[in-house]
């Protein structure tokens, strides 16, 4: 994705102007792609967060994610439940908080896009 974005913004006419003008490959990176491309490199960030924590709970719960000191959801959602038929609030508070940690991560990354990229916004 950032690729394809650096090399749409390589064949503008900014970029091509600054070109003609003497700048060097690093003056043109670091002056003309870089800063237009700093929207897109925070949004795919937030936006790619959610599916590694859902990774990461994924193979926990299948016992092959962390080392067992280290604290993980999907370790104790598989642990909780042998207890769901006891006490499923067990198995309730962890799968909450693991779907409430990615929807968070999902709402900020879209509210992040719409306010940083101008173009799916709305009209104001």
């Amino acid at each position: 994705m950032l690729r394809s974005r650096a090399m749409s913004l390589r064949g503008r006419t900014f970029v091509q102007a600054s070109r003609a003008m003497g700048a060097g490959e690093f003056h043109v990176l670091a002056t003309q792609l870089l800063p237009n491309l700093v929207a897109t490199i925070i949004v795919f960030t937030t936006i790619s967060i959610p599916g590694k924590i859902g990774a990461e709970a994924a193979l926990s719960f299948l016992g092959v994610g962390v080392t067992p000191p280290t604290p993980s959801w999907g370790r104790t959602i598989g642990s909780a439940v042998t207890w769901v038929s006891t006490d499923p609030w067990y198995l309730l508070f962890p799968g909450a908080a693991l779907f409430l940690v990615t929807l968070a991560f999902n709402l900020f990354g879209d509210g992040l896009r719409d306010a940083i990229d101008p173009r799916t916004g709305e009209a104001r």
